[in-house]
């Protein structure tokens, strides 16, 4: 539902911001000088100079990431448009340079370089919990989203695995869309390579997310492939299923909700020891009022890419189709953390949030 409102959104300001830009663009000086004066034919050149644009760009990159910067400019130009029409309102004259155009192209330029490098790069996220369960210090390191193929490919994702190794985690958690709908099967089988060869005491753990399955049939393994390379690697897959880790830990997987029925949380946790520390992977952050009634202790998500976009990052709060967007929450003594990912889907921008990789300490009380 949340992608159907969004999608008609973008289809109504798309149109609407067509006709305005097209306007705006006829005023540039070498569009009138081209255009010989004639209102029809500056229309159909700024059309064209438009048309042009997002044809580049959608080679570049991908047809949603020229919508993306289409949109991007369409709110700059009617945010410069505002500003300039107050400050010529005042000097009591009009300017004679577009200004407008020049700025608000500029500043797209600039915002969305921005936004391009909070993808691309991965930051560190710490955070610091706290339980009255009897297990020391364990430090947990969470990942999700890495979308293989879609910000850096198999080499890339191992790149930043040693990374994470080097903060010297106990275990490490992956919290689904390990792959996309697109991925390559020689960076899967990297990746999960690189899994195996990497260092955690506890070891690795995966639950699935929405992508992980392939919605759409175009990439060049199967689900099913994909399990069987993880688990030749070492990693434990998860999938409606808890494992007891030494005497201190129960890590636990959900069957992420878009595949289908799965199990409620008491059902899932029944015959789990709750003296011990009990974390949840659950690739979709929507089912908070029963895990927080639950034994569980910790709850690790990601799927949202911590809101992708401004505003996109509010809708979800706006509307409620999610319990948590991003960040670090405690319920009725359960805490929940939502990661905005280690890369991203098919988007190339990130401008309400940033790339990172989690590193949680919980210590005992």
């Amino acid at each position: 539902m949340e992608w159907l409102i969004i999608l008609g959104v973008v289809v109504a300001v798309s149109l609407l911001g067509l006709a305005y830009l097209a306007a705006c663009v006829g005023r540039f000086a070498f569009v009138r000088k081209l255009s010989g004066g004639n209102k029809w034919i500056r229309r159909g050149v700024s059309l064209s100079i438009l048309v042009a644009a997002f044809a580049a760009v959608a080679a570049c990159m991908s047809l949603a990431n020229a919508v993306v910067v289409f949109l991007h400019e369409v709110v700059f130009f009617l945010l410069f448009g505002f500003l300039i029409r107050i400050v010529g309102h005042r000097m009591g004259k009009e300017a004679r340079v577009n200004w407008q155009s020049w700025l608000a192209v500029g500043f797209s330029v600039v915002y969305l370089a921005v936004g391009y490098i909070l993808c691309h790069h991965v930051w560190q996220k710490d955070y610091t919990l706290q339980t009255e369960k009897r297990i020391g210090t364990l430090k947990i390191a969470l990942i999700a989203d890495s979308h293989l193929s879609t910000t850096f490919d198999g080499e890339g994702f191992a790149r930043n695995l040693q990374t994470i190794e080097s903060q010297s985690p106990d275990l490490l958690m992956i919290a689904g869309d390990f792959v996309d709908d697109w991925s390559e099967r020689e960076d899967m089988l990297r990746a999960c390579r690189a899994l195996g060869e990497s260092r955690f005491p506890y070891g690795v753990w995966f639950a699935y997310g929405n992508h992980d399955e392939g919605f759409f049939g175009g990439r060049d393994f199967t689900a099913r492939e994909l399990e069987e390379a993880l688990r030749q690697n070492g990693v434990h897959v998860l999938a409606d299923a808890y494992e007891t880790v030494e005497d201190r830990l129960v890590v636990t997987g959900r069957r992420d909700r878009s595949l289908g029925p799965r199990m409620d949380m008491d059902t899932l946790l029944a015959g789990a020891d709750p003296d011990r520390y009990i974390i949840v992977l659950d690739h979709e952050p929507n089912d908070y009022e029963n895990e927080a009634g639950s034994i569980a202790d910790l709850v690790l998500s990601g799927h949202t890419h911590g809101g992708q976009l401004i505003p996109i990052n509010q809708v979800g709060r706006w509307f409620g189709m999610l319990d948590r967007i991003y960040g670090h929450e405690n319920r009725q003594g359960t805490d929940f953390i939502v990661t905005s990912g280690i890369s991203d889907w098919e988007l190339l921008f990130k401008t309400g949030t940033r790339s990172e990789y989690v590193i949680i300490t919980v210590q005992e009380k």
